[in-house]
């Protein structure tokens, strides 16, 4: 019987499934409540006039995705963070809880902890979640840099027809949509978008756009100038360093050439068009004399800063309690505290605004969460900002496609642990700590493949 051959039928074609980096909005759709929670400082609201405990529309957005984050870890059953990543985030919440404990009033301190809980554990954990790769990573990161533009476009507004803020006798000052009781919430978005667009000139990602590096390089240089009108000291040396630390990440070559066109391009802005030269000049040099001839405000800053000191070594442990500082000021605090710092202009009229935080976050946790707190908080900050500087050097050294989402997380986690010596949370921008803090997180301690996707 004769066999008979009869050829294979062909295979089908494999299917074809789209990286996740190009499945468009569709797959994007989760970064969404984070770009809100982003761009919504912006819409200026008097729920919580003067950096009090009021509910913003970015905090509502930030809560949408902490929501949207649970839903999707419990529906499609995704594996939360990992255990490193879990323990770096989850170390904070030791420090908050112990303090609402042993506060003197633990229902007065219960609004502190939803608040260092919602900017210091689960936002920066619903950040780490919802980004799937570098391109989310430069989703949000653009957004920073939108908003940037935004409020910087609004403050120069403000110093140009003198719709500002009181400063000097002359509401010059530029704050943005924030208005004077937020004094420092426009030169914080500047700064994070100013450093955010430096990263992207610095090391513009694969297969981006031509015009993306000089588009970045001009945004990041047009910022110094609403940056400069701030008149923000704090933040101006918070932006330096990180800049600073950015570029030695970079290379010698690349970091000299680029420390040249900064220097060079801050002096034809501020000097050349004497965009504020005078004045910035004169607060320029102030930095230096804080300590030999400080103005008032300096010296409500440190009088609060020894306060901070004299409540920490009464409760060394476990501190006053959270939301406790402005009960125990009085009694820690020298005669020569101003009773409030005086506000005015951007639309609004006078009015003496009560100094309830030292402006020193360390201090701030030390006073009122003791050593427990601060170990906790800076030990999970160190270890986030170590780990963003580690894996950026390997992936520079390897020629890692994200290279620069590393100068993005390193540059904004050095900026806000620099700026937190001079400040402390409050008012419409903090939930942006969050996502900062999330950004890094993610880049640091995100698995290998995520970060390491273009």
């Amino acid at each position: 019987m004769a066999a008979t051959l009869t050829a294979p039928a062909p295979e089908a074609p494999a299917r074809t499934v789209p990286h996740p980096n190009r499945g468009g909005w569709r797959s994007r759709w989760p970064l969404l409540p984070l770009i809100a929670t982003v761009l919504l400082p912006a819409l200026p609201y008097g729920f919580a006039g003067g950096g009090g405990p009021g509910v913003g529309p970015a905090d509502i957005a930030s809560g949408i995705a902490v929501l949207v984050c649970v839903g999707r870890l419990l529906y499609l059953r995704q594996r939360p963070l990992s255990g490193a990543a879990a323990l770096v985030l989850g170390l904070p919440a030791v420090g908050f809880a112990v303090a609402t404990v042993t506060a003197a009033d633990p229902a007065a301190a219960l609004p502190g902890l939803v608040r260092y809980l919602q900017v210091f554990v689960l936002v920066p954990a619903a950040v780490c979640l919802l980004l799937k790769d570098a391109h989310g990573f430069r989703i949000v990161a653009g957004a920073l840099v939108v908003l940037a533009l935004v409020q910087g476009v609004v403050g120069i507004d403000q110093y140009v027809t003198g719709t500002g803020a009181s400063y000097m006798g002359e509401e010059i000052r530029a704050v943005g949509t924030f208005g004077p009781s937020d004094i420092m919430g426009m030169a914080t978005v500047v700064a994070y978008g100013l450093l955010a667009a430096a990263a992207f000139a610095l090391r513009t990602p694969r297969n981006a756009p031509a015009w993306l590096r000089p588009a970045a390089a001009v945004v990041a240089v047009g910022l110094i100038v609403p940056l400069a009108l701030s008149f923000s000291r704090g933040v101006w040396i918070a932006t330096a360093l990180a800049l600073l630390v950015a570029l030695s990440l970079t290379g010698r070559r690349q970091a000299l050439t680029s420390l040249a066109v900064l220097g060079a391009t801050a002096v034809v802005l501020v000097g050349g068009f004497g965009i504020g030269s005078e004045m910035i000049a004169e607060r320029a040099a102030s930095v230096t004399q804080v300590t030999r001839a400080p103005d008032r405000s300096v010296n409500d800053r440190y009088t609060m800063w020894s306060a901070a000191g004299s409540m920490w070594r009464e409760q060394p442990v476990a501190g006053v309690g959270l939301k406790g500082f402005p009960a125990h000021r009085d009694a820690h605090a020298s005669i020569g505290l101003s009773s409030g710092s005086d506000t005015a202009g951007a639309g609004q009229e006078f009015r003496r605004q009560a100094l309830l935080s030292p402006h020193n976050m360390y201090l701030l946790i030390l006073s009122e969460q003791g050593l427990i707190g601060l170990t906790a908080v800076v030990g999970s900050w160190a270890a986030i900002l170590v780990g963003a500087v580690r894996r950026l050097v390997r992936a520079r050294s390897r020629g890692h496609a994200a290279v620069d989402c590393g100068l993005v997380a390193v540059a904004l986690m050095t900026w806000q642990s620099v700026n937190f010596l001079y400040s402390d949370i409050g008012g419409p921008t903090t939930v942006l700590g969050g996502v900062v803090l999330g950004l890094a997180a993610w880049w640091a301690l995100a698995e290998p493949g995520k970060a390491g996707t273009a």
